[in-house]
């Protein structure tokens, strides 16, 4: 007697979960293709963080003091400007959206047999890529005007990375305000006002410090903020870190920037999908 091995079939479960990252994959792929098409619209989202870093840097950064006169104004400033443009730049997440459902794109997604979460996805990832490509560009312009790295490549790394992860969280909130608005205008009429306060009522571009004393608490906890301090320690070391007050351990501002990016993921992704899902 010959005995005949079989294998059983996939389950349903594990053949819808692989199907929805493919569709998430090649939805990524579409808008990285997007992307290279129309080379402007990586243009245009350099242009602000650069115009930010030439205007502080030699306008407005001697008039702002730091807890140490003597701390170069510059290496305080750019991890500011990588969360802004990570912060800012997530914006586009839901202005995608909102132009491709104005268009009836989506429409079209709807009509197909593939995973509905793969729409906002596939969008969120490839502006994740995007992002890592405006980051490198920030660094490389930031030490054309003095930035240094003191603490080594791979903290950099690590710094870059932790932006990143903060920039795909933020891109599930302006997705909401994508999918809810339908049109990009009013996307990112709806976005500036939550957008600004988080990067302008922070650590950024001036020590907390120096902020009016009933801001400081909100300035010194918000995701925004405490991402900046995760990067900024990671980048200039212990040392210099502590010239800024900042003298607490690499490891917990970490865990704490990635806890914000984990929390607003957890928060705003479902929602998207639901809302996504009802049209």
């Amino acid at each position: 007697m010959t005995t005949v091995a079989t294998t059983a079939p996939p389950s349903p479960a594990t053949m819808h979960r692989g199907s929805a990252v493919a569709d998430a994959l090649t939805l990524t792929w579409r808008n990285v293709l997007n992307i290279r098409r129309n080379p402007q619209l990586l243009v245009f989202s350099t242009i602000q963080p650069v115009l930010f870093i030439l205007m502080f840097r030699y306008v407005f950064g001697n008039a702002i003091r730091l807890p140490d006169p003597t701390f170069p104004y510059v290496d305080y400033l750019m991890p500011g400007i990588f969360a802004q443009t990570v912060a800012f730049g997530a914006i586009g997440t839901g202005i995608g959206l909102a132009e491709d459902m104005a268009k009836g794109l989506v429409e079209r997604f709807r009509s197909l047999p593939m995973a509905r979460s793969a729409v906002l996805v596939g969008r969120s990832l490839a502006d994740l890529a995007r992002n890592v490509f405006v980051q490198i560009l920030m660094v490389l312009v930031g030490v054309l005007v003095g930035f240094r790295i003191h603490d080594g490549f791979l903290n950099l790394v690590y710094a870059i990375l932790i932006l990143l992860v903060f920039g795909f969280a933020l891109s599930w909130l302006f997705a909401l305000i994508g999918i809810a608005t339908r049109n990009a205008e009013t996307t990112q009429a709806a976005a500036f006002p939550l957008v600004a306060p988080l990067v302008f009522a922070s650590s950024a571009f001036v020590a907390v410090d120096t902020l009016p004393t009933w801001l400081q608490g909100f300035a010194r906890n918000q995701p925004v903020s405490v991402t900046i301090a995760a990067v900024r320690k990671l980048i200039l070391g212990p040392e210099l870190s502590a010239k800024i007050g900042l003298t607490e351990s690499t490891s917990s501002l970490v865990i704490k920037s990635l806890l914000w990016s984990i929390g607003i993921v957890a928060v705003f992704a479902p929602i998207a999908v639901a809302r996504y899902r009802r049209g």
